[in-house]
């Protein structure tokens, strides 16, 4: 089964998913995929056969081999060609089968950049040291833009032209902040809408542990300090 047969090219929304050893989650990810919605996987180094599992699926699939969430994010979204695009983690902690809740409004013409505010649907869906990490750096992102913001949100969805003109440089874990920094800064429309929060396939490179969260907000505090205004 290739790609055109599992997702039809009269597809209007692009779904990047960087991915880093998700054979577990890819199955039932892509398998929530909306008709409409052309799931785009991030090859960053797998070693589990992720790749060829996500071709065999019918998806679109990227290699990107410069180690780095941003990096991953940033090579799907210049493989993608439909106008509007969404970003989604690829380890079942999100369920795809919300994406249009997330993209109706930028399609609409409601908002430029809509994040997904993850709410936990279990006790273990987001580690303690990581929903405070988060929480922080959401506090400090409204002080820094504005915006009415309570998560980085790595559910979204925006204009794909739009997004590349932005230039982001971030290609690591700070890619996330920095496009709410800089679209903020453009005078973009943000919104949040609510999505399920579910526990993730395997354990996570960042919010899992809490090496992984320290170096995202290390990442994330170096966007903010170059953005030149005090977080």
């Amino acid at each position: 089964m290739d790609a055109s047969s599992a997702h039809p090219a009269e597809h209007h929304v692009d779904v990047v998913l960087p991915c880093l050893d998700e054979a577990d989650a890819l199955p039932w990810v892509l398998a929530r995929m909306p008709a409409g919605y052309r799931p785009i996987v991030v090859d960053n180094g797998s070693r589990d056969g992720s790749a060829e599992l996500a071709r065999s699926l019918g998806a679109h699939v990227v290699v990107e081999e410069r180690r780095g969430f941003g990096a991953a994010c940033h090579a799907g979204l210049l493989a993608a060609t439909a106008p509007i695009v969404c970003l989604c983690d690829c380890d079942a902690s999100l369920d795809p089968g919300q994406l249009p809740e997330v993209a109706d409004p930028v399609l609409a013409g409601d908002a430029d950049l809509v994040l997904g505010r993850r709410r936990p649907q279990t006790l273990g869906a987001w580690p303690p040291h990581a929903r405070l990490a988060n929480a922080v750096l959401a506090r400090r992102l409204r002080r820094r833009t504005g915006a009415r913001l309570h998560d980085l949100g790595p559910m979204r969805a925006a204009r794909r032209a739009e997004l590349l003109a932005l230039g982001v440089s971030d290609r690591r874990s700070g890619y996330p902040l920095e496009t709410v920094v800089r679209a903020a800064d453009a005078g973009w429309r943000i919104a949040e809408v609510d999505v399920r929060y579910l526990p993730r396939s395997g354990r996570s490179k960042v919010t899992g542990t809490v090496r992984g969260t320290v170096t995202a907000v290390r990442d994330m505090s170096a966007v903010l300090a170059r953005a030149g205004r005090p977080a």
